[in-house]
């Protein structure tokens, strides 16, 4: 089981403290409006790349 603290940072310097993936500056809100709006997983890793696959 992932600890969602391991995948996801909380820092009021990046995008005024909106929840993101860490490493990134991808805010978990729009993976989640990408997902919504019907992109697969595979599609949302070519598109943003430096993001990486529930082990």
């Amino acid at each position: 089981m992932i600890n969602w603290q391991d995948r996801i940072s909380l820092d009021p310097k990046i995008l005024a403290g909106k929840p993101v993936i860490k490493g990134t500056r991808q805010a978990v809100e729009f993976i989640i409006d990408l997902l919504a709006n019907g992109w697969k997983e595979s599609e949302i890793l070519q598109n943003y790349p430096k993001l990486t696959p529930e082990p």
